[in-house]
C-alpha cells in the first residue's frame, strides 16, 4: 500500500531537483523515494557499525583496513 506525503523545499533545491529529474528522465517521486531509501540504509548501517565497534576493537580491529586484512 502506498501513501502520499507532502514536503516543502526551498525554491533553489526544488529547481535543482527538477533539473536533475528532467536530465535523468525520472519522476520527482522516484528520486525522492530512492534518496529516502539510501538515507535510511546509511543511518541503519552507521547505527549497526557503532553497536559492533566495541566487539571489533576487542579483537584488535580498529579500521576498514583491519577488516579487509582479516577478510583476505
Amino acid at each position: 500500500m502506498r501513501e502520499s506525503i507532502s514536503i516543502s523545499l526551498p525554491e533553489a533545491l526544488k529547481a535543482e531537483l527538477d533539473r536533475f529529474t528532467q536530465a535523468e528522465g525520472i519522476s520527482r517521486s522516484d528520486l525522492v523515494r530512492e534518496a529516502v531509501r539510501e538515507y535510511l540504509f546509511t543511518r541503519r548501517f552507521r547505527a549497526l557499525r557503532q553497536e559492533l565497534m566495541p566487539y571489533a576493537e576487542a579483537q584488535g580491529i580498529y579500521s576498514d583496513e583491519d577488516v579487509f586484512r582479516e577478510l583476505s
